[in-house]
């Protein structure tokens, strides 16, 4: 049998995807007109000064969330300073819709991080379903042609995207992990602030590296703005807000599940946004990643 979800679970769950998937999309857009670390410390700024009037409170020095600060700057470098940071890198040489794909790998990050780090063994159903994703990463990865992968010619926002993948399941582990107090944690505004603060200064530092090393300069326009409005409304604050809540629901391993659904919305919009048709081996490799993941979800 497979875990029932509550409704309003799912569609938290389904929600996050679709606005990542858009994260993907947008980023390819403007990768042109601003450095990837730059766009991802710009992108939280902004979610900051929007989401202060909701939570200005968990930054007063009696908040209860100073007690717990290197869970927050864990969390703000994982979640905030890495993973947004890593997409967007790896969509300087890759496309949204391999991005994405790489991404549905998610689940089974999952399922080893939480065996070798936090006590969770896999169960046999588990081991099967994270081979065959871990199948369907590796079509992806070289690209349809088994000589790409002989030859171990892989593209390197591919790589990118693995190591942000490894970030977010981490990330995604200490969402659930928590001693905090009720106070913090029940608040959505308050938790996200909460990581926001140290976020802020781990890509901020990573935008400084960026800028010491990449001399590009930012290409303002409303094409950018629009971007720029788009990324830290929707998969910023709203998508981490439905993800945050999810998780906490319904498990990390579960949740990850829905990850999957990020290519599909992905490959829709690129279609209709960037002229990028999918192609055969990214059918193929979405329904291994998929059937991993649903074996792995059956007990």
């Amino acid at each position: 049998m497979t875990q029932k979800i509550a409704p309003g679970t799912i569609a938290m769950l389904t929600i996050a995807p679709l606005l990542w998937a858009g994260n993907a999309v947008t980023g390819k857009l403007v990768h042109d007109l601003i450095p990837p670390a730059t766009l991802n410390f710009l992108r939280w700024a902004l979610a900051f000064v929007i989401l202060l009037p909701f939570a200005w409170q968990a930054l007063r020095p009696s908040s209860p969330m100073w007690p717990h600060w290197r869970r927050y700057c864990l969390l703000g470098l994982l979640g905030v300073g890495c993973y947004n940071a890593l997409q967007y890198l790896a969509l300087g040489t890759s496309t949204p819709l391999n991005v994405t794909l790489v991404g549905a790998s998610t689940p089974v990050f999952m399922l080893f991080i939480g065996a070798v780090f936090f006590g969770v063994p896999a169960r046999r159903e588990q081991i099967i379903g994270a081979v065959l994703s871990i199948v369907g990463v590796v079509l992806v990865l070289c690209r349809g042609d088994i000589h790409q992968l002989l030859s171990l010619r892989l593209v390197i926002g591919d790589l990118y995207m693995v190591l942000a993948v490894i970030s977010w399941s981490l990330y995604s582990w200490l969402l659930v992990r928590t001693s905090e107090p009720t106070s913090i944690r029940s608040d959505w505004a308050m938790f996200l602030i909460a990581q926001m603060v140290f976020g802020l200064g781990w890509s901020g530092a990573f935008a400084g590296i960026e800028w010491s090393m990449d001399h590009r300069e930012i290409l303002w326009s409303w094409k950018l703005a629009a971007a720029m409005a788009f990324i830290c409304i929707g998969p910023a604050i709203m998508a981490y807000r439905c993800w945050g809540l999810g998780v906490q629901r319904a498990g990390p391993v579960v949740a990850g599940f829905f990850i999957n659904l990020t290519p599909l919305f992905a490959a829709v919009l690129s279609l209709a946004l960037l002229g990028e048709a999918p192609h055969l081996y990214h059918a193929i490799a979405f329904a291994l990643i998929v059937a991993g993941i649903v074996t792995s979800s059956r007990r």
